[in-house]
């Protein structure tokens, strides 16, 4: 599936949750996703994202490891349904505004959060949101450099 379709479908699913634990399911969905779409960019994408894709991978990847793992059917995981990525900018655009939601899902959930555990669960997988979504706006600009650089056709 496209990567701007699982973008979108992972806003809604985020947008939908209504407690806690479900709001952490789609955060760590969320990341997993960014990191599959970073990991993507890395192997064949624009050769000046490279770098900067690794690093998502790197920062999403930790997204996930702050969060317990949920349980999930292996056909619920959206980033092991990512086999397209045509347009590296509007997915990037899209990526950018998902962690987004995800930092202001997670602020909300750290707010009313019971525990000491909890809390510093989201604090940490909210930093690592705020890095990732850094790491996405950097390739934006990358990609705005070289469009800018190209010749008119």
């Amino acid at each position: 599936m496209d990567a701007v379709r699982l973008i979108l479908t992972s806003r809604r699913a985020l947008a939908r949750s209504d407690d806690g634990p479900r709001t952490l399911t789609e955060v760590w969905q969320a990341q997993a996703l960014a990191q599959a779409i970073g990991s993507r960019l890395a192997v064949s994408g624009p050769p000046e994202l490279r770098g900067e894709a690794l690093g998502l991978t790197e920062l999403a990847g930790r997204g996930c490891g702050v969060l317990d793992a949920p349980v999930l059917d292996p056909g619920d995981l959206l980033a092991a349904q990512l086999t397209e990525l045509d347009d590296a900018r509007e997915a990037l655009l899209c990526l950018g505004g998902l962690l987004g939601e995800v930092g202001i899902a997670l602020v909300g959930l750290a707010s009313a959060a019971d525990g000491e555990g909890t809390y510093w669960q989201c604090m940490e997988a909210i930093d690592a949101a705020d890095e990732a979504r850094d790491r996405v706006r950097e390739m934006l600009r990358k990609l705005a450099a070289r469009e800018g650089a190209l010749p008119e056709r």
